[in-house]
C-alpha cells in the first residue's frame, strides 16, 4: 500500500551530495522523512555535517520533480518500496553501515527469510563450476527446503544459481546493478521473468540507471549483506566476487570457496581466498550445513532461569533472555532482533563466554551453555 511518504523517501535519494549517511542524520534529526524537505532551514543548519551547499540541494525543487516522476514509474510497474525504517526492510542489510535507505523490488520474495545464502562466481564458469553450483543448490534444497538463494543475474555462476533454485522451487532473489525498467544481461530476461512468481528482482537504483561498471560494486554490497553466508564458485585472481567476498568478511558473514586444480584459471580466486584465510574451505554439503548450525535441533530445550546468574549486567541478561527464548542463533540474527550492532554484541557474547554462561558454536552460532 502506498504512503504519502513514498515521495519523500525516493526524494531522499535522489538530493546531489546526500549520501547514505547523510540521510541517516537528517532522519535521526528531524525524525521524518516529508518534513526534511519542509523543515525550517535554522534548523537544518544546526544538524552536524549539514552544509549550506547540502541544504540548497535539499531544497532544490528538481529533487522532488524528479521523485514524482520516479514514483509515477513505480506505481506504473506495481513496484515494492522498502525505506531502511520499514519492518519487511531485508533485516539483515540494516546491520550494515552502508546500506541502502532505500530499495525497489518486483516480485514476491519475502527478504527476511530465516535462511539465506548468496552464490556468487566468475562470469566465465567453466563446466566444473556449473556442476558443482547445480549440484549444491540441488542437495541444499532437499536438506534445507526454505533456504532462499541471492545472486546477481549475471553470466556464469550467478545465472546458474538462479537457474538451479527455480528448478528445486527456491525462493531466489536477484540483486541488479541498474534501474527495474530494463533487465541486463537482456538474455537472461526470460529466467528473470520465471524468478517472480517465487522470488524477486531488487534494486537501490531507479529507473533510467544504466549497468555501469561502478554500480556493480555498490550492488556487491547488497548481495554480501543479505545473507548468512557467500559461497564463492570460482574466480579469476581478480573479479566482482572477490570484492563480494571481502564486504562479506566486513559484515561478519560466513565466507566459503569451492577450491579448484592450482593451474586453473577459474579457481585461482578461490584458492587464494581460502590459502589467505578469507573464506572457509567448502567440502562437503554435510560440513556447510554443520558449520552454518542449520542441522535440524532434535533435542528439547529446557528453560534456564535467569536468577541462577544474579551478577549479569543489564545488556548480558538481555542477550541471556534471547538464547534463552530462541536457542542457538547466528551473531547477526542476534543483531538484528536485539537491534544491536555486531562489533557491541561480540564484546557481550565474549563476557558471557568468560562467565561459562554462552558457548560458540561453528558458523558464528552461539547458544547457553
Amino acid at each position: 500500500m502506498r504512503t504519502n511518504k513514498d515521495l519523500y523517501r525516493i526524494a531522499l535519494t535522489q538530493i546531489k551530495g546526500v549520501g547514505v549517511m547523510h540521510a541517516r542524520t537528517l532522519m535521526q534529526v528531524i525524525g521524518d522523512e516529508e518534513a526534511i524537505f519542509k523543515e525550517d532551514v535554522r534548523k537544518l543548519e544546526a544538524i552536524p555535517r549539514i552544509s549550506r551547499r547540502l541544504i540548497n540541494e535539499i531544497r532544490d525543487p528538481e529533487v522532488l520533480k524528479k521523485a514524482e516522476k520516479e514514483l509515477a514509474f513505480v506505481e506504473n510497474n506495481k513496484l515494492r518500496l522498502f525505506f531502511f525504517t520499514d519492518d519487511d526492510y531485508p533485516q539483515r542489510l540494516t546491520q550494515c553501515i552502508d546500506a541502502p535507505l532505500l530499495l525497489y523490488a518486483r516480485g514476491n520474495a519475502d527478504f527476511n527469510h530465516q535462511k539465506t545464502i548468496s552464490v556468487v562466481g566468475t562470469r566465465n564458469s567453466t563446466r566444473y563450476g556449473e556442476d558443482f553450483c547445480k549440484e549444491f543448490i540441488e542437495e541444499l534444497s532437499r536438506r534445507i527446503p526454505d533456504v532462499q538463494v541471492i545472486s546477481g543475474l549475471a553470466y556464469g555462476i550467478d545465472i546458474c544459481a538462479h537457474r538451479a533454485a527455480l528448478k528445486h522451487n527456491l525462493s531466489t532473489v536477484a540483486v541488479l546493478a541498474h534501474g527495474l525498467d530494463r533487465i541486463y544481461p537482456q538474455i537472461h530476461r526470460q529466467t528473470a521473468v520465471e524468478m517472480l512468481q517465487q522470488g524477486a528482482l531488487l534494486t537501490e537504483f531507479p529507473s533510467g540507471t544504466n549497468p555501469d561498471k561502478h554500480n556493480f560494486v555498490k550492488r556487491n554490497r547488497i548481495v554480501a549483506g543479505m545473507a548468512d553466508a557467500v559461497v564463492v564458485i570460482e574466480s579469476a585472481e581478480k573479479g566482482g566476487s572477490l570484492t563480494t567476498a571481502d564486504i562479506a568478511n566486513s559484515y561478519y558473514r560466513e565466507v566459503f570457496a569451492i577450491p579448484g586444480r592450482i593451474r586453473d584459471k577459474m579457481s585461482t580466486g578461490c584458492n587464494r581466498l581460502i590459502s589467505d584465510n578469507k573464506a572457509i574451505l567448502f567440502q562437503s554439503i554435510d560440513g556447510f550445513i554443520s558449520h552454518m548450525g542449520w542441522e535440524p535441533d532434535e533435542k528439547q530445550s529446557i528453560p534456564i532461569q535467569q536468577d541462577l546468574f544474579p551478577e549479569l549486567s543489564e545488556e548480558e541478561s538481555v542477550l541471556f533472555e534471547k538464547l534463552n527464548e530462541k536457542g542457538a542463533m547466528h551473531v547477526n540474527t542476534l543483531a538484528i532482533e536485539l537491534n544491536i550492532p555486531v562489533s557491541d554484541l561480540f564484546m557481550t557474547l565474549l563476557e558471557l563466554e568468560v562467565k561459562n554462561i554462552v558457548t560458540s558454536l561453528p558458523g558464528g552460532m552461539y547458544q547457553l551453555v
